[in-house]
């Protein structure tokens, strides 16, 4: 049915179902469908050449917009919070509090550097961020569908919004939910806006948005990506769901992680640099459009 499904790299555990809800989802065709991703590590790369690709946050931390010692204090979080976040042994339960505890520091640390809202584009623009192979095929196909892509980012909003712009891809049926940044009247950071967004808690966040939810309520399939076992709740919101397909990226830590991403998401991509898989379905639920 669709050959990319048995690349190396796709791991399912009931692979029958997948296709069942796949031809189900063919038959409602794009009208009846909805994209809900994460951004960091989902849409973009986790790595190039060996090398980690930046997160929306690094790109950030890594610029001449924050100071050595902010980014030594930030690397130190990093260092503390990430085997956290990634620890299969942990329940989510566990490691909420200190997720919360990671975003607040940093979110912090960052307006104690008072960035400018002018420089955010020229730091995107020297960074290496990078989004996954078939980025553009994936981005304009949605658009030409008119199917709506929902990105539920626990990263930097504005950062996450510019990368996408200066990629010539924020397409009318493109919706980011995330950390935004608020500045003053001189376009200082002073503040971060409404709930804070981490790993774990972006079902709250699709809760919060039922307005938006309710507008795409005959939108009753769902093709949710993520790269965290926190991703599979950003569909709550969505009502009168009949199939979420949840595919997640395995990224790191990978025969560790293998079972427990086994467990949740209906198919894995492990070590998958590409957004092939995601546009073999939605040329499959298209029939071809």
């Amino acid at each position: 049915m669709i050959p990319e499904l048995s690349k190396p790299s796709v791991i399912m555990r009931d692979r029958q179902r997948v296709e069942e809800m796949i031809q189900s989802m063919h038959r409602a065709g794009p009208g009846g469908l909805q994209v809900i991703s994460d951004f960091d590590m989902t849409l973009t790369r986790f790595a190039y050449n060996g090398q980690r690709c930046p997160t929306s946050h690094n790109i950030l931390d890594n610029s001449k917009l924050i100071s050595e010692d902010c980014k030594k204090s930030l690397k130190e979080l990093l260092n503390k919070y990430y085997p956290i976040e990634i620890d299969s042994s942990r329940t989510v339960e566990e490691k909420l509090p200190h997720m919360v505890e990671w975003w607040t520091k940093a979110h912090n640390l960052l307006i104690q550097q008072k960035i400018r809202k002018d420089l955010l584009a020229q730091v995107v623009q020297e960074s290496e961020a990078m989004l996954r192979d078939g980025y553009k095929e994936f981005f304009d196909h949605l658009r030409d569908l008119n199917v709506p892509l929902l990105i539920f980012s626990a990263g930097l909003g504005d950062v996450v919004e510019e990368v996408v712009r200066q990629k010539g891809l924020f397409h009318s049926n493109v919706r980011v939910f995330s950390n935004y940044m608020d500045f003053d009247e001189n376009g200082i950071l002073r503040a971060f806006k409404g709930q804070l967004i981490h790993t774990y808690n972006k079902r709250e966040g699709a809760l919060l948005n039922e307005a938006h939810f309710h507008e795409l309520k005959d939108r009753h399939n769902v093709l949710l990506l993520g790269d965290s076992l926190g991703d599979l709740t950003m569909a709550d919101g969505v009502q009168n769901v009949e199939n979420v397909l949840k595919i997640g990226y395995l990224n790191d830590k990978v025969e560790e992680r293998k079972e427990s991403y086994l467990a949740s998401y209906d198919i894995v991509l492990e070590r998958d640099e590409t957004m092939d898989l995601a546009n073999a379905i939605l040329r499959h639920v298209s029939g071809g459009q």
